[in-house]
């Protein structure tokens, strides 16, 4: 598969978008890169193609506040497990937010946060597949690929007010509600 990569500015600084010609497969925010995303697509080629100019449009429109759904199709790599839970972060609508219990409840293995935890992060397609969405089951926010700054702000343009890093305010409607 031919892997080609666009860098992008964006308010939480550069992103580096990883794709293919049919999924985008990576998303690098900075120099924050827990997840290998560079060495993983090392030989990816810096190269405009349609779907690359499709998700820095997408992305820009998030960033302006006029888009609350991507559209751009992604392709996971990672385990089973890995793959249920970057799967049920999508379902999370912009402005709604989950803990990690809620997401190892929807998935059907409620004692499984820590894992679930763990396959949050290692979302390697952050942002388009919603894991700034998971916050703490205290309100508070926590890790991202992004660092915790990214992450903030990108609550913040969905309508989450935080403070210290803790959300301070949500309408409940807006929290997704499990009926495992």
């Amino acid at each position: 598969m031919d892997l080609f990569f666009k860098r992008m500015q964006s308010p939480i600084g550069e992103i580096s978008i990883f794709a293919g010609e049919k999924a985008v497969v990576g998303l690098l925010m900075g120099q924050h890169d827990k997840k290998g995303l560079r060495r993983k697509y090392n030989l990816a080629r810096e190269k405009d193609n349609d779907l690359l100019v499709k998700t820095r449009e997408e992305l820009q429109a998030f960033f302006a506040g006029r888009l609350k759904k991507f559209t751009v199709p992604v392709e996971f790599t990672g385990t089973d497990f890995q793959k249920v839970v970057w799967k049920s972060l999508q379902s999370i609508k912009f402005g709604q937010l989950a803990t990690y219990a809620d997401i190892a409840r929807q998935i059907g293995r409620p004692a499984a946060v820590r894992a679930v935890g763990g396959a949050i992060g290692s979302n390697p397609v952050s942002i388009i597949v919603p894991c700034h969405r998971v916050i703490g089951s205290d309100n508070s926010l926590t890790g991202f690929g992004g660092g915790l700054p990214a992450k903030q702000l990108l609550l913040e343009i969905e309508g989450h007010t935080i403070r210290n890093l803790k959300l301070i305010s949500t309408e409940p409607s807006r929290l997704p509600r499990n009926s495992n």
